[in-house]
């Protein structure tokens, strides 16, 4: 076995590595708040060790057990095990002793429900608004983002011309292809709308310059129209719709494999998630069940 040797990163070598590294994670089709997120965690470490080695890896875990909460933590390490990843397939040379190692997480105390998915009343209640109030652009976000269980990062790159094939393909550097489904009935609606708009081609959710929507000013005025319409703005947020797609396909059709498959999941341990009943759920499935 090859003895670690590791070297001193520069600030230019560091520069240049944490850039690589987002080109990285863009291959693989992460969100830009992901990406920027991983950023900040290999910068956080590189201002505290000045080499990468086993022992100063081991030594950051220790030093983020010591000062975030665990769910920080773990994101955290979540981050560099993917930086890791990345210098032992791009630099094996230097970084060879990586090559099998990964940060391990930390234990947390697990929720028996989760509360943050929005309920599909509160769903139909957002939609069922902002269509009566003329807010067809945001219907279609809402819409789009739970019929399709589409990231956000994902939404805002379906076009006009995907309306017609009824899904989009996304490809990663490695030739993978995730494909995301496109509802029929969604897509017809979807298209008269275009009509209404005069809108033959393109990406379908622009802003007022007619560039392709911001995933941030999706997440703030989704929180604003979720006070304004009186829904629990911790359950109104992208990724919550994301949930929501997961969880009514569950209940609908129970196959977690296929569920896997369509949310891009390369384990279907993290799909498993989504089998995790919110406390109202749990209370009102109670009551059904219990007689005696």
């Amino acid at each position: 076995m090859k003895k670690e040797q590791t070297k001193k990163i520069t600030a230019e070598i560091k520069q240049e590595s944490l850039e690589q590294f987002q080109e990285y994670l863009k291959n693989k089709n992460l969100s830009p708040n992901t990406i920027a997120s991983y950023s900040g965690s290999v910068r956080l470490f590189f201002r505290m060790h000045q080499d990468i080695s086993l022992k100063n890896l081991k030594r950051y875990r220790s030093a983020l057990m010591s000062h975030y909460k665990s769910a920080t933590v773990n994101q955290r390490i979540h981050a560099i095990n993917h930086f890791i990843q990345f210098l032992s397939e791009t630099d094996e040379e230097n970084f060879f002793y990586l090559k099998e190692y990964r940060l391990l997480s930390v234990k947390k105390q697990q929720k028996s429900f989760q509360d943050t998915t929005i309920s599909n009343e509160d769903y139909e209640l957002l939609k069922r608004r902002l269509k009566a109030d003329g807010n067809d652009f945001w219907y279609f976000v809402v819409h789009f983002l739970a019929a399709t269980g589409a990231r956000v990062s994902e939404l805002v790159q379906i076009k006009v011309e995907h309306l017609h094939h009824g899904y989009f393909d996304l490809y990663s550097k490695g030739g993978k292809i995730r494909r995301i489904y496109l509802p029929d009935s969604l897509c017809e609606e979807a298209l008269i709308w275009c009509g209404r708009r005069e809108q033959k081609s393109g990406f379908l959710f622009l802003n007022r310059r007619g560039q392709p929507i911001s995933t941030r000013g999706i997440h703030s005025q989704l929180k604003y129209y979720a006070l304004q319409y009186g829904i629990d703005p911790e359950t109104v947020y992208p990724h919550s719709f994301r949930h929501r797609f997961a969880k009514n396909f569950l209940a609908r059709f129970n196959d977690i494999a296929l569920l896997a498959d369509l949310m891009g999941h390369n384990s279907i341990e993290t799909t498993r998630i989504y089998l995790t009943r919110t406390s109202r759920e749990q209370r009102k499935l109670l009551d059904e069940i219990v007689t005696w």
